[in-house]
């Protein structure tokens, strides 16, 4: 028997307040609970269904430019709300890293304020192999978007077209 889906995950911080602040202002997480004399946070996207999907707690000891984490994924259910993130991460300057399409997905690769890369991404409904990420351009119309990612698969080969 395996697990069912990921629960949550945790960043150990050295500016709770400060990233506190970004999960919820920026990525829109809800605060669930919090101890500050642990100095622990709990965030959620679905507070309602899930009490927390992260956790930020005071403590990080690794040097400034560790990378502790590949990434931390967020889904969105539309167009419309990735190119929300699209223009609020740009709006406030939020470093982002690439925005992309996966052929199954389009995302947008971006930094909190301690340099954990995360992702927020809708997913397509279609099966691309992977790894396949190409630059996309957000700062077009939806139909354009899907269009260039249409032809950016299109460009990739055979190896990258929807499995049947």
């Amino acid at each position: 028997m395996g697990v069912v889906e990921l629960g949550h995950t945790g960043f150990w911080v050295e500016d709770l307040e400060r990233m506190t602040d970004f999960y919820t202002r920026m990525v829109g997480l809800t605060v669930t609970d919090r101890d500050e004399d642990l100095g622990i946070v709990f965030l959620s996207s679905r507070p309602a269904q899930e009490h927390h999907e992260l956790v930020l707690q005071r403590g990080r000891t690794a040097p400034p430019g560790s990378k502790l984490t590949h990434q931390v994924s967020w889904r969105v259910d539309s167009l419309d709300g990735l190119l929300e993130f699209h223009r609020r991460f740009r709006d406030a300057g939020v470093p982002v890293q690439q925005e992309v399409t996966h052929g199954n997905a389009f995302g947008i690769y971006f930094f909190d304020p301690e340099d954990n890369r995360n992702e927020v991404y809708l997913r397509l409904d279609r099966d691309v192999r992977q790894p396949f990420r190409r630059t996309l351009n957000l700062d077009q119309s939806p139909e354009q978007i899907y269009a260039e990612a249409e032809r950016l698969l299109g460009d990739s080969g055979p190896a990258y077209q929807p499995v049947q």
